[in-house]
């Protein structure tokens, strides 16, 4: 009983309990797989409702210009950049993470001195990471190496061109520290390419801050946009006059409609756009970040140790020593905003697990993969997702 009275007085003084009003979440369950698909926002609907009755049905064509259709890559991109420490201007919104990682990795070669003939990717990323990489690597005439981020500092070299890396680790939950190892990287006059989908949204990230050359996120996961909503491209500002995408699509042509056989880029992120762009989800996205508003990225860190902080404490308590093991790191500086725990029968006991209303994932070979999103999760559905987990197994 002392940790459901204690996960009562967390959330008597939870700042951010009224966000999770915002949201439509099931009536009891426990929704742990915001790192995978983020919580419908509840505004959403209505607003998908207005663009698909009134701004296709009724204005049709007219809602390129007069419903801000054509401008709401770089519109969203900036709403977006405040979450992730960079100013307007830097963020355009549009394609897929895969598609950006291409457009990022082959951009930043491009900007490395020509005798730079190596490129470092995250040997444990996400998949699509590593086949991107290995592609831009071919097509470039590179070398791919890939590395473990503990060891690019050593792997780092005159060779090098660019790095491309995840901020948090899509298993272990393991934060990855942008600001040393952006700057290792350009101390050997390389590019840093950073993949934030498991951090934008959950954590302070501080683009501009630590110098990230090039930055790519997803919008599904933190940020609640949807499933398969458009992804983001952030090309640092210094870079933007020379950044030579390898998608030179007519919408980010200096002149689109001019219709000219020549490609020239337009000015800032906007040349990081191809073609024409995915309204219904790019206005869905748009939607969904009003929950942002007024939301401070700090307390959303804040909470999203103490909610981690707080399930490993409950699983300490509840469930018998030895049935799991901690993937994810203890210390906060190493920890982004889920917990990983390694169970010999881990896809049958998530199974289990959303059988009775708490919904985390299941990692092959044998990963529990809890995603904790602020915003919505509180303290007493920690609780009761650690109880019910201690129950099953």
């Amino acid at each position: 009983m002392f940790h459901v009275k204690r996960a009562a007085e967390l959330d008597a003084a939870d700042e951010l309990a009224k966000q999770r009003a915002l949201f439509s979440l099931p009536e009891g369950l426990v929704y742990l797989d915001g790192n995978s698909l983020g919580a419908l926002p509840r505004a959403v609907p209505g607003r998908l409702q207005d663009v698909a009755g009134r701004e296709w049905g009724e204005l049709l064509i007219r809602s390129w210009d007069e419903s801000g259709w054509w401008t709401a890559p770089e519109r969203i991109g900036d709403r977006i950049a405040p979450l992730v420490g960079a100013a307007a201007g830097q963020i355009v919104v549009g394609d897929s993470t895969s598609v950006n990682v291409f457009k990022a990795l082959v951009g930043a070669i491009r900007l490395a001195d020509d005798g730079r003939d190596e490129v470092l990717v995250d040997a444990t990323t996400f998949p699509t990471d590593g086949y991107i990489a290995e592609s831009a690597a071919r097509m470039t005439g590179r070398t791919l190496r890939p590395v473990c981020p503990e060891e690019v500092l050593g792997a780092l070299g005159p060779r090098t061109a660019a790095v491309l890396l995840n901020h948090v680790d899509y298993r272990s939950g393991r934060l990855h520290d942008l600001p040393s190892l952006t700057a290792a990287i350009h101390a050997a006059g390389a590019l840093a390419v950073w993949d934030l989908c498991h951090s934008a949204g959950a954590l302070p990230v501080g683009l501009d801050e630590h110098g990230v050359d090039l930055a790519v996120g997803c919008t599904y996961k933190y940020l609640n946009g949807g499933p398969g909503s458009p992804a983001y491209l952030y090309v640092a500002a210094r870079h933007q006059e020379r950044f030579d995408s390898p998608l030179p699509g007519w919408t980010g042509h200096a002149n689109p409609f001019g219709m000219t056989p020549e490609y020239a880029p337009a000015d800032g992120a906007v040349r990081g756009r191809v073609g024409t762009p995915d309204i219904l989800s790019m206005l869905a996205l748009e939607s969904s970040l009003d929950v942002w508003e007024g939301v401070d990225v700090a307390s959303v860190r804040a909470k999203s140790l103490a909610l981690t902080d707080f399930f490993l404490e409950c699983v300490q308590a509840y469930v018998p020593e030895g049935r799991l093991e901690l993937v994810t790191p203890l210390a906060h500086a190493e920890r982004g905003s889920q917990v990983a725990l390694r169970c010999d029968d881990a896809g049958e006991v998530m199974k289990a697990l959303i059988a009775r209303g708490v919904v985390g994932d299941f990692r092959h070979p044998d990963v529990l993969r809890f995603g904790f999103t602020p915003l919505y999760v509180g303290f007493g559905d920690v609780e009761r997702a650690a109880r019910v987990l201690a129950e099953v197994l």
